[in-house]
């Protein structure tokens, strides 16, 4: 499907539910393709995208809990120094 760059903001979700649904939209400019809009398939998550499309986690849209940070040894050395000492 083609649809000129100035349709795109009037009907933008609407684009984007059928590229959500596996449409590929072409947005044009002068009647030249200038960008493609594309769903983003569900196989493609990553990581926690994968564990949640597994539903072995779960996200309700609520910010993260951290947990407490950790304290390293009172030695003084940076994150960075104990990095570079791990990779020799």
């Amino acid at each position: 499907m083609r649809i000129a760059i100035h349709e795109l903001k009037s009907g933008l979700s609407r684009y984007v539910a059928q590229a959500r649904a596996g449409d590929v939209i072409e947005i044009t400019s002068h009647d030249k393709p200038v960008a493609r809009l594309v769903g983003v398939p569900a196989t493609s998550y990553g990581g926690l995208g994968r564990l949640m499309a597994s539903g072995a986690t779960l996200w309700r849209g609520g910010k993260p809990v951290l947990q407490a940070p950790v304290e390293l040894g009172a030695q003084g050395r940076t994150v960075g120094q104990i990095v570079l000492e791990d990779r020799r």
